[in-house]
């Protein structure tokens, strides 16, 4: 007889990548919580029959987790609680947006990391999950960081903390993302590469294998019966400009700086995302959480990317349920884990707690 599959709690769940992940590795669903409501209809499509608390972290008690569950979450019953908490208060945007409160003194910051911690208070699980933005481990923030930590250390977790790149693991993309594993039963290692840039030159990681490219990823996806850019334009005013910038380059590529005969940019006088095109050859650049028509990356073939392909670009399957506007559906995917990241760590905590 097959052993019972380890339970897990997520919290901030969106459409359920970190979810889909953690399901693959073999955790089976006790709760969701999330509040946006094209996010829940899309989880509830993809996994129908998962409670969802639909209200924030706050408002979820010991009482409402038991009676939503049967009574299969309750304190220290769960062997997981995962959650990434809304990033916006620790991305590095907040650098360039002075206006706005950055990390716990945003009140939407102290509120998701509080309600994280108040939920591990009253579930105790086995194991705790944590994901965030870069930005999260960035110094300015460490307020927050240390917060976390030495509250999660209080209730008796070991914790590991890093920083993992989703195109070490085999994610068709550049993204960088803060984890933190925490175990009641000693710690708990963040899994290991799998990928890595450049491994037939690397002796010290054999084994590796090279990062997924775009192309292989989503080149399948633009052929000739599938080239409608209709709804897809990019570049706006700078259309005529993003055809001649070479895939893998952006707007430097017309500054002084880089030999530009009629420079059109000074350096670095915007976003580093701006006119940013993908190439087949290498993997995509993190999938922000709002689409655009001159933020890339955008496609080498000089559009705004489809929903299908960063779809793909994030793990997800092909046929993954998204509700909503297309600008929905594009934001619950920039949010979310992908999938093929979430499973190594899954697996990692997995094998450790079974």
């Amino acid at each position: 007889m097959a052993a019972p599959k380890l339970t897990f709690v997520s919290l901030f769940s969106g459409c359920g990548g970190l979810d889909l992940g953690l399901v693959r590795a073999g955790f089976r669903h006790l709760l969701a919580n999330e509040i946006d409501e094209c996010s829940i209809k899309s989880f509830q499509a993809n996994f129908p029959g998962v409670p969802v608390f639909d209200e924030t972290v706050a408002n979820l008690s010991a009482k409402v987790a038991a009676d939503l569950t049967d009574g299969g979450a309750v304190r220290g019953e769960v062997d997981l609680l995962a959650g990434g908490p809304p990033c916006p208060p620790f991305s590095k945007s907040r650098f360039y947006r002075k206006e706005k409160p950055r990390a716990l003194t945003d009140p939407h910051g102290w509120e998701t990391i509080n309600g994280y911690l108040f939920v591990v208070d009253f579930l105790r699980p086995r194991a705790v999950l944590f994901e965030n933005v870069h930005g999260f481990a960035y110094k300015v923030h460490s307020d927050a960081l240390d917060l976390l930590v030495s509250r999660l250390e209080d209730f008796g977790y070991a914790c590991t903390v890093g920083v993992l790149n989703a195109a070490d693991y085999g994610v068709p993309q550049i993204r960088e993302r803060f984890f933190l594993v925490g175990t009641l039963n000693g710690r708990c290692a963040l899994p290991k590469p799998t990928h890595e840039k450049s491994p037939e030159s690397d002796l010290f990681s054999p084994g590796l294998k090279p990062w997924v490219t775009a192309g292989e990823a989503i080149g399948d996806l633009d052929t000739e019966d599938n080239a409608d850019d209709a709804g897809h334009f990019a570049g706006g005013k700078y259309h005529d400009l993003l055809q001649e910038i070479p895939p893998g380059d952006n707007y430097l590529f017309y500054t002084e700086k880089r030999g530009y005969p009629d420079p059109k940019f000074e350096w670095r006088s915007r976003y580093w995302s701006f006119l940013l095109k993908l190439s087949p050859d290498l993997p995509s650049w993190t999938i922000q959480a709002r689409r655009s028509n001159n933020m890339g990356p955008l496609h080498w073939r000089n559009r705004i990317l489809r929903i299908e392909e960063i779809k793909r670009l994030q793990t997800f399957p092909d046929d993954w349920h998204l509700a909503g506007t297309t600008e929905k559906q594009w934001r619950q995917i920039g949010n979310a884990v992908p999938p093929v990241l979430a499973e190594e760590i899954g697996k990692s905590l997995y094998s450790h707690l079974a």
